[in-house]
């Protein structure tokens, strides 16, 4: 998991994030037009990205596409984000059940 945070830390790697959220499956030069970053930088950040598990590389012929894999933040979701919210969930949960007993009653 700590691949993944210091994957995440750096603003132009969440910039390759958003692309391939947008558009999956793209190929370095797909990547490197719509990102104000040198070939060499895009291909850096992959490589993090890549070891970090946040992008999958699949090859056809002799492209390489790169896809997002989300699996690992929704890894950090559920460990870091998740566990907060069920406390505000029951809370609210806790308060619809009292309102409904004062409604009935």
């Amino acid at each position: 998991m700590d691949k993944v945070f210091r994957a995440l830390a750096d603003p132009g790697r969440r910039r390759l994030l958003d692309r391939l959220h947008a558009d999956n499956g793209q190929t370095l030069g797909e990547l490197c037009r719509h990102l104000k970053m040198s070939r060499q930088a895009v291909t850096k950040h992959l490589k993090l990205l890549e070891a970090a598990n946040l992008v999958a590389v699949i090859w056809r012929g002799r492209e390489k596409l790169h896809y997002l894999n989300p699996v690992p933040i929704v890894e950090i979701a559920d460990r870091w984000i998740g566990k907060y919210e069920r406390g505000r969930l029951r809370a609210l949960a806790d308060l619809k059940k009292q309102l409904e007993g004062e409604t009935d009653g």
